[in-house]
Protein backbone atom coordinates (compact mmCIF):
# COMPACT_ATOMS: atom_id res chain seq x y z
CA UNK A 1 0.00 0.00 0.00
CA UNK A 2 2.78 2.34 0.94
CA UNK A 3 4.02 1.59 -2.34
CA UNK A 4 1.62 2.01 -4.37
CA UNK A 5 0.76 5.80 -2.40
CA UNK A 6 4.11 6.38 -3.18
CA UNK A 7 4.19 5.40 -6.65
CA UNK A 8 1.10 7.88 -6.88
CA UNK A 9 3.08 10.70 -5.52
CA UNK A 10 5.75 10.48 -7.91
CA UNK A 11 3.76 10.99 -10.42
CA UNK A 12 1.91 13.73 -9.10
CA UNK A 13 5.16 15.91 -8.23
CA UNK A 14 7.03 17.89 -10.30
CA UNK A 15 9.89 18.67 -8.30
CA UNK A 16 12.92 16.72 -8.28
CA UNK A 17 13.84 17.07 -4.40
CA UNK A 18 10.48 16.00 -3.32
CA UNK A 19 10.70 12.48 -5.67
CA UNK A 20 14.49 11.79 -4.31
CA UNK A 21 13.57 12.35 -1.09
CA UNK A 22 10.29 9.75 -1.49
CA UNK A 23 12.41 7.35 -3.22
CA UNK A 24 14.92 7.22 -0.25
CA UNK A 25 12.03 6.26 2.12
CA UNK A 26 11.22 3.10 -0.46
CA UNK A 27 12.19 -0.61 0.28
CA UNK A 28 15.29 -2.37 -0.33
CA UNK A 29 13.85 -4.19 -3.65
CA UNK A 30 12.12 -0.36 -4.99
CA UNK A 31 15.41 1.42 -4.35
CA UNK A 32 17.76 -1.59 -6.32
CA UNK A 33 14.94 -1.33 -8.91
CA UNK A 34 15.90 2.50 -9.38
CA UNK A 35 19.42 2.50 -9.45
CA UNK A 36 19.14 0.03 -12.16
CA UNK A 37 17.30 2.96 -13.96
CA UNK A 38 19.89 5.56 -13.34
CA UNK A 39 22.62 2.84 -13.84
CA UNK A 40 20.58 2.43 -17.65
CA UNK A 41 20.40 5.85 -18.20
CA UNK A 42 24.03 6.54 -17.15
CA UNK A 43 25.25 3.96 -19.85
CA UNK A 44 22.79 5.53 -22.99
CA UNK A 45 24.42 8.97 -22.18
CA UNK A 46 27.59 7.41 -22.22
CA UNK A 47 27.29 5.53 -25.39
CA UNK A 48 26.01 8.39 -27.02
CA UNK A 49 28.83 10.33 -25.71
CA UNK A 50 31.25 8.40 -27.32
CA UNK A 51 29.07 7.93 -30.58
CA UNK A 52 30.19 12.04 -30.64
CA UNK A 53 33.68 11.37 -29.54
CA UNK A 54 34.33 8.66 -32.45
CA UNK A 55 32.21 10.97 -34.80
CA UNK A 56 33.58 13.86 -34.29
CA UNK A 57 37.86 12.59 -34.40
CA UNK A 58 37.48 12.04 -38.23
CA UNK A 59 36.67 15.82 -39.12
CA UNK A 60 39.07 17.12 -36.61
CA UNK A 61 42.64 17.68 -39.26
CA UNK A 62 45.28 16.77 -36.91
CA UNK A 63 48.57 18.54 -38.43
CA UNK A 64 52.23 18.62 -37.10
CA UNK A 65 51.31 21.49 -35.42
CA UNK A 66 48.63 20.28 -33.01
CA UNK A 67 50.52 17.20 -32.76
CA UNK A 68 53.12 19.10 -30.91
CA UNK A 69 50.77 21.32 -29.62
CA UNK A 70 49.15 18.33 -28.04
CA UNK A 71 52.95 16.92 -26.59
CA UNK A 72 53.27 19.77 -24.71
CA UNK A 73 49.49 19.72 -23.49
CA UNK A 74 50.06 16.26 -22.11
CA UNK A 75 53.14 17.39 -20.45
CA UNK A 76 52.01 20.38 -18.86
CA UNK A 77 48.98 18.33 -17.79
CA UNK A 78 50.87 15.63 -16.15
CA UNK A 79 52.64 18.67 -14.48
CA UNK A 80 49.29 20.21 -13.42
CA UNK A 81 48.52 16.76 -11.39
CA UNK A 82 51.72 16.03 -9.75
CA UNK A 83 51.96 20.02 -8.43
CA UNK A 84 47.93 19.74 -7.08
CA UNK A 85 48.29 15.74 -6.13
CA UNK A 86 51.37 14.30 -5.89
CA UNK A 87 53.13 17.47 -4.05
CA UNK A 88 50.48 17.57 -1.46
CA UNK A 89 50.37 13.85 -1.37
CA UNK A 90 54.37 14.06 -0.56
CA UNK A 91 54.74 16.27 1.73
CA UNK A 92 51.51 15.05 3.97
CA UNK A 93 51.80 11.80 2.94
CA UNK A 94 53.59 10.54 6.50
CA UNK A 95 50.83 12.33 8.22
CA UNK A 96 48.54 10.09 6.88
CA UNK A 97 50.55 6.94 6.80
CA UNK A 98 50.38 6.53 2.93
CA UNK A 99 52.58 3.92 1.82
CA UNK A 100 55.71 4.77 0.18
CA UNK A 101 55.59 6.30 -3.64
CA UNK A 102 51.93 7.01 -2.98
CA UNK A 103 52.40 10.66 -4.44
CA UNK A 104 54.17 9.12 -7.71
CA UNK A 105 50.82 6.59 -8.62
CA UNK A 106 48.50 8.78 -7.36
CA UNK A 107 50.08 11.97 -9.71
CA UNK A 108 50.55 9.19 -12.68
CA UNK A 109 46.93 7.55 -11.76
CA UNK A 110 44.69 10.73 -13.00
CA UNK A 111 43.06 9.73 -16.05
CA UNK A 112 41.08 11.76 -17.91
CA UNK A 113 38.21 10.81 -20.30
CA UNK A 114 34.61 11.27 -21.50
CA UNK A 115 33.96 13.99 -19.66
CA UNK A 116 37.10 16.50 -20.74
CA UNK A 117 36.16 15.46 -24.38
CA UNK A 118 32.21 16.41 -23.50
CA UNK A 119 33.37 19.94 -22.02
CA UNK A 120 35.10 20.48 -25.20
CA UNK A 121 32.49 19.75 -27.84
CA UNK A 122 29.90 21.58 -25.85
CA UNK A 123 32.26 24.82 -26.83
CA UNK A 124 30.93 27.03 -29.68
CA UNK A 125 31.72 26.58 -33.00
CA UNK A 126 34.65 28.85 -33.84
CA UNK A 127 38.49 29.01 -34.59
CA UNK A 128 38.87 28.02 -31.06
CA UNK A 129 36.76 25.21 -30.20
CA UNK A 130 38.45 22.84 -33.25
CA UNK A 131 42.25 23.29 -31.47
CA UNK A 132 40.79 22.68 -27.70
CA UNK A 133 39.09 19.70 -28.98
CA UNK A 134 42.56 18.38 -30.85
CA UNK A 135 44.34 18.74 -27.97
CA UNK A 136 41.45 17.64 -25.63
CA UNK A 137 41.88 13.95 -27.93
CA UNK A 138 45.86 14.23 -27.69
CA UNK A 139 45.49 14.30 -23.65
CA UNK A 140 42.42 11.54 -23.25
CA UNK A 141 44.42 9.22 -25.67
CA UNK A 142 47.43 9.59 -23.99
CA UNK A 143 45.77 8.99 -20.63
CA UNK A 144 43.92 6.40 -21.47
CA UNK A 145 46.44 4.74 -23.86
CA UNK A 146 49.36 5.05 -21.61
CA UNK A 147 48.67 5.92 -18.41
CA UNK A 148 45.80 3.29 -18.23
CA UNK A 149 47.76 0.68 -19.32
CA UNK A 150 50.63 1.10 -17.11
CA UNK A 151 48.25 1.98 -13.85
CA UNK A 152 49.52 -1.68 -12.76
CA UNK A 153 53.37 -1.54 -13.38
CA UNK A 154 53.50 1.98 -11.83
CA UNK A 155 51.56 0.47 -8.55
CA UNK A 156 53.73 -2.68 -8.17
CA UNK A 157 57.21 -0.24 -9.07
CA UNK A 158 56.14 2.43 -6.64
CA UNK A 159 54.57 1.29 -3.42
CA UNK A 160 56.74 -2.26 -3.92
CA UNK A 161 53.32 -3.44 -2.30
CA UNK A 162 52.16 -7.08 -3.16
CA UNK A 163 48.49 -6.00 -3.33
CA UNK A 164 48.47 -6.42 -6.68
CA UNK A 165 49.64 -9.96 -7.09
CA UNK A 166 47.19 -10.80 -3.91
CA UNK A 167 44.42 -9.61 -6.20
CA UNK A 168 45.24 -11.91 -9.42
Amino acid sequence: MLGYVTFRLLRSIDQYQVAILLTLAMSDHTRRYIDMFWELIDEILNAVLFVLIGLEVFVIAFTTQILIAGVLAIVVTLAARWLTVGLPVRVAGALFRLPKGSSRVLAWCGLRGGISVALALSLPMDAGREIVLALTYCVVAFSILVQGLTVGRVVKRRCGCGALNAAK
